[in-house]
């Protein structure tokens, strides 16, 4: 979810008007599409990589382990190099399409980049679903990878941007609720799928993903753009304000939200236009830059992916049965939508740092006895009890829950909120590669380090998981309810990033200098 952040002479403590019109929520909607394909191809991947048919067709050697070599340990049954780059060539391809996807997001507009992203998704669906070797396999993994890495810059930004200020929380964490339907489809087609005689159900596994790609493209071709990605374009303002009372509803005086939009816009152009040189080498930039990196890092360390992406493969590692491995990672993707609707209520009415804070310590705790449990509980062969199994999916409920309504959403809302417009695009980059980078390593990394650390791996999440609150309480301002031009000043007001900040001379008589920060 992103935005932009110039305080405005005047209006440090302005609230626009608006209501939460069906316009802007239909739009919204169908934005939301990127977010259910990604949250689909992270679900889809782990259920696939436990049916017997795809991996006795792709991954022999995997399933030659499965069926019962007990020469090899229980936690390294998956471990393979070739099952992890088919998991993490998406995001592989994903962090290499980022930047060019910034400057298209940037330069063309949101729409633009959602289009693109869902015409990538088109195809590797197709590519997918048609597969006939591993090379196949992977190329449509690539070509998601591409649609990715369009949908995850534009999408955050398109929300953000659309919604009402004092709803903002709300509309940008449906992000992370499309991420998480996406994952409950995915789970609840390979759970049907997986019992289709003649094993090819993994081939409507992966082609699916082409349902939501579809939507996301049509939508793209007639979704208004935002009312900033048009004032960065040079659009007529009269045109923008037409747009902005569509948005905001008959009758609503959009006027100082256009104002502010004009000065942001107005205050980015008199800068260079490299936005990222200027987001890395500037002083000013130093606290957004350090949140682009820190949060979606610390995202991807909690584990979540691991669970996401094998929750299914992990399950069977305990020793339950196929069908009964992707019911589980039905109930657990129930748990994750659930939450994620309990953060959208919540977040603007606690904000974003209680969120954080509660979901860390929660999540804390699931991993630490998850990782107590498989250390006593589950050895080299055999699996655990039933009663131990049932806790062990309890408890991934948990977790899940933590992530789903703290860490999930807010990893994305946060930075969505933080940059002046005029690095916003180049910022929204950054925090999207970051996360496709560790996306990677930890998609790639998790089978081995299971096999190598077997269950110490849950205790060194659960470590990162406290270095992670401790940042949240210590870095993080609170940005609830602060109109998205004027998140500037929570950075001069904090009592550390003021310090880095500072107050620039022409501060007062600039209207903070256009987000000098």
């Amino acid at each position: 979810m992103a935005v932009g952040v110039v305080a405005v002479e005047g209006q440090e403590d302005r609230q626009y008007g608006g209501r939460t019109t069906a316009f802007v929520v239909l739009s919204c909607m169908t934005a939301g599409m990127g977010g259910v394909i990604f949250g689909y191809d992270i679900g889809i991947a782990g259920g696939v990589s436990s049916m017997d048919p795809f991996l006795r067709k792709f991954f022999p050697d995997v399933h030659r382990r499965m069926a019962g070599d007990t020469r090899v340990s229980n936690y390294c049954k998956f471990d393979s190099q070739l099952l992890t780059a088919f998991t993490s060539s998406l995001y592989v391809a994903g962090l290499l399409t980022t930047f060019l996807a910034s400057r298209v997001t940037s330069g063309r507009g949101r729409r633009a980049s959602m289009f693109l992203g869902g015409a990538a998704f088109l195809a590797g669906a197709a590519v997918g679903g048609a597969s006939v070797n591993i090379y196949m396999v992977i190329l449509g993994r690539v070509l998601l990878g591409v649609g990715l890495g369009f949908a995850n810059q534009a999408v955050p930004l398109y929300l953000s941007e659309m919604a009402p200020a004092r709803l903002r929380g709300a509309f940008s964490n449906g992000f992370q609720l499309s991420v998480g339907i996406g994952a409950l489809a995915a789970n609840v087609i390979n759970f049907g799928t997986e019992k289709i005689a003649g094993g090819w159900g993994w081939r409507v596994s992966l082609a699916l993903a082409g349902v939501p790609a579809a939507l996301l493209t049509a939508g793209a071709v007639f979704l208004p753009e935002t009312p900033s990605s048009l004032v960065q374009q040079g659009k007529d303002q009269a045109d923008v304000a037409r747009l902005l009372q569509r948005i905001r509803g008959a009758g609503v005086d959009v006027n100082d939200e256009l104002d502010g939009i004009v000065a942001a816009h107005a205050a980015a152009a008199g800068e260079e236009r490299d936005g990222l040189r200027m987001l890395i080498f500037e002083r000013r930039y130093r606290p957004q830059l350090v949140m682009a990196v820190a949060i979606p890092f610390f995202q991807q360390v909690t584990g979540i992916n691991a669970i996401a992406f094998y929750a299914p493969v992990l399950l069977r590692t305990i020793g339950m049965g196929e069908s009964a491995s992707l019911l589980s990672a039905v109930v657990t993707g129930v748990v994750g939508v659930g939450s994620t609707l309990a953060s959208m209520a919540a977040v603007d009415r606690f904000g974003r740092r209680t969120l954080f804070l509660a979901g860390g310590a929660q999540m804390l705790a699931a991993q630490v006895l998850i990782g107590a449990i498989m250390a006593a509980e589950l050895h080299d062969s055999g699996g655990v009890g039933k009663g131990w199994a049932g806790l062990l999916i309890f408890l991934i409920a948990v977790y899940v829950a933590g992530f789903g309504w703290s860490w999930g959403p807010l990893g994305w809302l946060v930075p969505s909120e933080i940059f002046p417009l005029e690095v916003r695009a180049a910022g929204q980059g950054v925090t999207v590669a970051v996360s496709f980078a560790f996306t990677v390593v930890v998609a790639q990394a998790f089978l081995s380090m299971l096999c190598h650390m077997r269950a110490g791996i849950f205790f060194f999440f659960a470590a990162w998981l406290a270095a992670m609150t401790a940042f949240v309480y210590l870095l993080l301002p609170e940005t609830k309810g602060v109109p998205i031009e004027q998140v500037a000043r929570v950075w001069r007001e904090h009592w550390f990033w003021s310090r880095v900040v500072g107050a620039e001379p022409d501060d007062d008589a600039a209207g903070a200098g256009g987000g000098k920060l």
